[in-house]
C-alpha cells in the first residue's frame, strides 16, 4: 500500500463515497484512505486494532474529518489527534453540514486547521475538494516531525 495522502473519515457511506470520488479527480485514488467512524480513524493513525503493526511514522498529509460521527464524534477524534505527537501536526479539515457558530468555534478551539461546509451538490463538492487538495497538499508546506 502506498503512503496515504488523505484520510477521509465519514460514517455516512454516501458522503464518504462522493468525497473520495471528488478527491480522486485531483489526488491519486490509491493514496486516499477511508475510515467509517472515529474509532477506525484513530486505529489507523495510531496503529492499533485492525491496523496493528502499521508504521505510524508514515502519516497522511491531510485528514478530512466529519464532525458528527458515531462512536466518537469528530471533535473527540480531533482532540485525540492533537494529543498524540505522531499526529499532532497533521492538518485536519473538519467537514460538516452544520452552520452553527458554536460547532465551528468548538472545532477551531479543539485544533482544527479549517472548517469546510459539506456541499449541496456534486459539482460544488468537486470544487471544494479541489481547493482543499490544492492548498493543503500542493501549496501548504508540511511540517515534518521526523525525517521519514
Amino acid at each position: 500500500m502506498k503512503d496515504a495522502a488523505v484520510l477521509v473519515v465519514d460514517d455516512n457511506p454516501d458522503h464518504l463515497e462522493l468525497t473520495v470520488m471528488a478527491l480522486a479527480e485531483c489526488c491519486d485514488p490509491d493514496r486516499i484512505i477511508t475510515a467509517e467512524d472515529g474509532v477506525e480513524a484513530l486505529e489507523y493513525l495510531h496503529g492499533y486494532g485492525k491496523y496493528a503493526g502499521r508504521d505510524t511514522r508514515q502519516q497522511p498529509r491531510l485528514i478530512l474529518l466529519d464532525m458528527k460521527l458515531i462512536r466518537l464524534n469528530g471533535v473527540q477524534v480531533l482532540r485525540a489527534i492533537r494529543a498524540d505527537p505522531r499526529t499532532a501536526a497533521i492538518p485536519v479539515i473538519m467537514h460538516s453540514s452544520s452552520v452553527e457558530k458554536g460547532d465551528i468555534a468548538t472545532c477551531y478551539a479543539s485544533g482544527a486547521n479549517s472548517y469546510v461546509r459539506k456541499a449541496t451538490d456534486f459539482d460544488e463538492l468537486r470544487r471544494k475538494m479541489r481547493q482543499v487538495h490544492d492548498f493543503w497538499i500542493t501549496v501548504n508546506e508540511r511540517f515534518r516531525t521526523s525525517s521519514v
